[in-house]
């Protein structure tokens, strides 16, 4: 097996985790290229010699793995998710086991999903069309306002700064929101417009039901309310239906389509997979690519049942019943 390792070790608080795995990893006569990026690394060059390896193994957050997965997109290189970052929320979507050795395990087992990404753009106040993957969440409003007075305190904090952002901001821009999804427009009015390929967030507690990021479709997530405090009904309902499937979810509205186009009647925050941009922005658009990541599962996923053998050819495989015991 020839692997590539892509830590950034600017994500989360920093830990051996990565180090454990490698070893769990590596058999005799196995190579690995631990690579990690700079702080202002680009994703295309941290990935172009890929194909000379059969496995790439992304360590880091969300941001980390919107940016990496989005340079791999339509490359059929078997990738495995580590979670080193401060939420790993991609991570909690797939639902693998978390241990080092176990996501070692399922890299050679390696059996994959092939999974969707978002893709969103936008122009930038100074005219230039500015395009990003995402893998989690992505938009405008308070929960980008959020993003941006967290990202000071997430290496000290970790999750507890996003609680500490909220307290802080109290009184967020109520803004009147323009979507239109696959040719049907929507005019709604709320502090955030989130478009999501996966919509499960700590706790196994999804926003909307029966999100996925193998179905080819994103979903648009509107906060309907003017104060973050009318958002303890919707908390109050998540408590007791954590799928959504039971609860109407009060105050958040959502849609599902291929191609969404958001339009706000101000200019407001813009965040990609937790990450705050620079731009404030009164529109944006954002559409699926399906299928583009082949993402390695084992028996603990919720993905498990849509998982493929692994290629003959690959190192160490082996075909066994599904999931392993």
């Amino acid at each position: 097996m020839r692997a590539l390792i892509i830590h950034n070790q600017m994500s989360g608080f920093g830990s051996d985790a990565i180090y454990e795995f490698q070893r769990a990893l590596l058999h005799a006569g196995d190579e690995a290229t631990f690579r990690v990026p700079s702080r202002d690394f680009l994703p295309e060059d941290v990935v172009s010699d890929v194909d000379n390896y059969d496995l790439v193994v992304l360590s880091g957050g969300d941001g980390t793995m919107a940016s990496l997965l989005y340079a791999l997109r339509n490359r059929s290189i078997p990738t495995c998710i580590f979670p080193s970052g401060t939420s790993n929320l991609t991570f909690i979507n797939l639902g693998n086991a978390p241990e080092p050795a176990s996501i070692a395990r399922a890299c050679r087992k390696c059996r994959t999903i092939q999974t969707d990404l978002g893709e969103m753009s936008w122009i930038a106040p100074d005219g230039t069309k500015r395009t990003k993957g995402f893998c989690m969440m992505s938009g405008t409003g308070y929960d980008a306002d959020l993003m941006r007075t967290a990202a000071i305190n997430k290496q000290s904090l970790g999750e507890a700064a996003y609680f500490a952002a909220a307290l802080s901001n109290l009184n967020p821009t109520v803004t009147h929101f323009t979507i239109t999804v696959d040719g049907i427009v929507h005019e709604r009015v709320g502090i955030a417009c989130i478009v999501a390929n996966n919509a499960m967030i700590q706790n196994e507690i999804e926003i909307i039901p029966n999100n996925s990021m193998t179905d080819g479709l994103l979903d648009v997530i509107v906060l309907e309310v003017s104060q973050p405090v009318e958002l303890l009904q919707t908390g109050a309902a998540v408590l007791f239906d954590k799928a959504g499937t039971k609860r109407a979810r009060p105050h958040i509205e959502s849609f599902r389509g291929r191609s969404i186009d958001v339009l706000s009647s101000d200019p407001i925050p813009l965040q990609i997979d937790g990450d705050p941009m620079e731009d404030a922005v009164t529109a944006y658009h954002a559409e699926v690519l399906p299928g583009v990541n082949h993402i390695i599962v084992d028996g603990l996923s919720r993905y498990r049942g849509e998982a493929t053998e692994p290629d003959q050819s690959f190192p160490d495989a082996s075909v066994m019943p599904f999931p392993a015991l």
